[in-house]
Order: C-alpha cells, then sequence, then structure tokens
C-alpha cells in the first residue's frame, strides 16, 4: 500500500520482526493477559495497557497471546502508529482499513471503492457512514452532500468505526492491537477514547502498547488494567542470550543489556553479521566478534551506555 512504504513503515516491520525473538522471563504478564482474554470472550470487555521502554518486548508479548489464543475462534485487528504519521488524522485506522479492504498497490479507485463498500457494508448504519469512511480514506465520496457541520461529521465518523467493530465482536470474540500510542495522533487519540469505553460492553480485548512517557486517563476503570513491563533479571537475560546464540559462551552473556530483549537480539546479530562462519547449521546466531553498537543503541537508547 502507498500509505505503509519505505520509512514510513520501518516501524511496524520492527514491531513485526521483534515476534520471532524468543519469549524469556515474561510467565507472569502472559498468564494476565490470558485471563483477560478469557473474561473478554466471556462478553466482559477488558483493556490492558502495556507500557514499557523500547526494546523491552511489548509487541513480542502480544505476539505470544496471539500464539496461545491461536485455536480459539477470533478475530485479531491490528493498528499501528508510526513517528512520521503524529499530525495525520486517523492514520492507524486507515491503514487498518486499507489492509482489511486488502487494497493492491495497482488498483484502480473503482477497485478500491468496490473493497472498501463490501468491507463497510455489514456494519454501517446507513449510507452516510460508508461515505464517510471513504472521505477519510481519501478517495471519491459523496459526504459533502450531507450538510454536517465538522464537529457534526466527527461525531458521525467516530460512530461509524466503533459500528465496525461492533460488526466483528458480534460474530467472535475479538482481540484488538494498538500499537506504539505514544506517537498517535489526535483525532486517533479520541477515537482511542471511545473505543476503550465502548469495549466494556463487548467481547473484546483491547491491548495498547506505548512508552513510559505516554500520558492518558484511561487508569482506574474497573475493566482497564496497567502492565508495566520491567527490563529483565539476570537469569532470563542470560537464558534469552543462550537461546539466541549457537554458543552459550559467547562475549555476550557477560554483557549487562539483558534487561532489554531488542538489544540481546541485535547484539547477537551483529556478532553474526561481524562473522559469518558464526551462524550455526540450524540457522541460530552464534556471537563470536566484537560488532558495531550503533544499531542497537538506536533501537534501544534507553539501555545505558555501559551496559552497551
Amino acid at each position: 500500500m502507498a500509505r505503509c512504504r519505505g520509512k514510513h513503515d520501518r516501524h511496524r516491520i520492527e514491531a513485526l520482526r521483534s515476534e520471532t525473538t524468543p519469549l524469556v522471563g515474561r510467565d507472569e504478564e502472559l498468564d494476565l493477559l490470558l485471563r483477560r482474554w478469557e473474561q473478554a470472550e466471556a462478553g466482559n470487555g477488558r483493556v490492558v495497557l502495556l507500557s514499557g521502554e523500547p526494546g523491552i518486548g511489548k509487541s513480542r508479548l502480544t505476539a505470544a497471546l496471539s500464539e496461545r489464543i491461536a485455536s480459539d475462534p477470533h478475530t485479531r485487528v491490528r493498528y499501528f502508529c508510526s513517528p512520521y504519521h503524529q499530525d495525520s488524522v486517523l492514520y492507524p485506522f486507515i491503514i487498518q482499513l486499507e489492509r482489511a479492504a486488502g487494497f493492491g498497490r495497482d488498483d484502480t479507485v473503482e477497485e478500491k471503492l468496490g473493497k472498501l463498500r463490501e468491507l463497510l457494508t455489514p456494519a454501517a448504519q446507513g449510507d452516510a457512514e460508508i461515505e464517510l469512511v471513504t472521505e477519510m480514506l481519501s478517495l471519491p465520496n459523496s459526504a459533502g452532500n450531507l450538510n454536517l457541520s465538522p464537529q457534526r461529521k466527527r461525531e458521525m465518523l467516530f460512530k461509524a468505526l466503533l459500528h465496525q467493530l461492533e460488526n466483528l465482536a458480534q460474530s467472535q470474540p475479538v482481540l484488538m492491537v494498538f500499537e506504539d500510542a505514544h506517537w498517535v495522533d489526535p483525532t486517533s487519540r479520541e477515537s482511542l477514547d471511545l473505543t476503550v469505553d465502548r469495549v466494556r460492553r463487548l467481547p473484546v480485548l483491547l491491548l495498547v502498547t506505548f512508552r513510559p512517557e505516554f500520558h492518558h486517563a484511561w487508569s482506574g476503570q474497573p475493566h482497564v488494567t496497567l502492565l508495566s513491563l520491567n527490563r529483565l533479571g539476570e537469569r532470563d537475560g542470560a537464558a534469552l542470550v543462550e537461546r539466541l546464540a549457537a554458543n552459550p559462551a559467547s562475549p555476550a552473556r557477560s554483557s549487562r543489556s539483558y534487561g532489554s530483549p531488542t538489544f540481546a537480539s541485535d547484539f547477537c546479530t551483529a556478532y553474526a553479521v561481524s562473522d559469518p562462519s558464526t551462524t550455526a547449521g540450524d540457522g541460530s546466531v552464534g556471537c563470536a566478534g566484537p560488532p558495531s553498537s550503533h544499531s542497537c543503541r538506536a533501537r534501544c537508547p534507553t539501555v545505558p551506555a555501559a551496559d552497551q
């Protein structure tokens, strides 16, 4: 899709790549997510706010939940915020709808309109909602003929987005993941506020991931749980590196950067790049030579320089 290319999609790709990192030392956190999922399945919607520094394993934990509930009938919906689109109105929702509708890069405008209408029609409460969402995606529409004030148009658009979620939840439980909310644009933030409130009455588990500096007013509600991820302890960090590296005695084991799973993964990968012969026959990474840590520091800036 044109909206998700190059650097604009880099953070979504990194989130997806982090899902391949082994999950170590997060049993209690995963158990809590599974309990919240069971409650949501029973019709008691839940919201989990997953907070942690960059590279701490937020995306990996959400992926682990998806793996554990894979056999449960459900629908998963994912939204990605981007540092390059903090001023792009409703960017996460636009990208999600484009994916859900199955837009192709070579689709004509008419083909996109057909796919979008097919997606929206089962949940839309009238053509007005379809026109407003079509306008949101910058496709030809007749929303201007509705003669709505900007505030009224905004309210109806938010309702249209909620109706789409409600329709999904009518058929089976929904796992809704909203990644990197610290980069959310203001309008998406308003829509997310409404979603957090509406979820309590739906078979939906909403996971919102963000960095600790993100401010919100969602805590304190009975259906909302705040889960803060701490850095891994030394034992869990060592176990993670052993699983990442073919050589358990590698220099990475003596590093004090265990607390960040992403840093540990990048550290071992950098070793393998510096000496390709350290890649084992089974494809695992062996840590053998001193890598450049610039890429590791860039992805995990909160790891102290002494640890890096």
